[in-house]
């Protein structure tokens, strides 16, 4: 906390955050969730801070001056999530048939992908978004878009919403964890576990989710 709370302002959190959320695409268990969350906890908790020290009059001009400093932690969030999530889908794209091959291998891994991938075809846009909440979600339904070779139209917009949807609601947490439990540990500590519990739900919806019966050519 005290090493992102003096990196608050610097380019480096951005930098750090950005390369964070770009490759957990590819590397599901860097905490880049936990980062932001993290990230936002200082900002507000410098606001805070800052702001008791004012007479009420000032403190919302105070509260103000970080404000952007919020929409730039969501905004980095969210291209370096979409940026990621074009990698892997032209990755998949080149090399589908040996994606295809390795998910085959797996039972649970052929199931998700058959549900993701109907999804994008249906346009199931709610499916879409909560994946980018569930454990290796993001990356499943990156590969699985490309390797199925759907159009960019069908994936980038939902992509594009679901990165904006985790970031919003990411350093929400940590804003509101502040506010409710102070700058602390247990204010961190308590909007992780809402970002976790939310990747649970997540993750128990898709699995919920019936695969619609590919039509018969014949």
């Amino acid at each position: 906390m005290d090493i992102l709370g003096s990196l608050t302002g610097s380019p480096w959190i951005y930098a750090i955050i950005a390369t964070s959320v770009l490759l957990d695409v590819f590397f599901p268990l860097l905490p880049s969730g936990v980062l932001v969350i993290t990230a936002a906890t200082a900002v507000a908790g410098t606001t805070a801070a800052e702001a008791a020290n004012l007479p009420a009059s000032a403190r919302a001009a105070a509260e103000a001056a970080h404000f952007p400093e919020m929409l730039l932690l969501v905004l980095c969030a969210t291209v370096a999530s979409v940026v990621g999530d074009l990698f892997a889908y032209q990755l998949a794209w080149r090399g589908g048939h040996r994606f295809d091959r390795a998910i085959a291998r797996s039972r649970r891994l052929t199931v998700a992908q058959a549900r993701l991938s109907d999804a994008l075809v249906r346009g199931g846009g709610a499916l879409v978004v909560l994946a980018r909440f569930a454990p290796a979600g993001r990356s499943v339904i990156s590969l699985t878009a490309g390797a199925a070779r759907r159009r960019p139209k069908d994936f980038i917009p939902w992509s594009l919403l679901a990165g904006l949807t985790w970031a919003v609601y990411s350093v929400s947490l940590g804003y509101f964890g502040v506010q409710w439990l102070g700058a602390s540990w247990l204010g961190t500590g308590v909007s992780v576990l809402a970002l976790f519990a939310a990747g649970s739900l997540a993750a128990y919806v898709i699995r919920r989710a019936p695969v619609q019966p590919t039509a018969d050519p014949a």
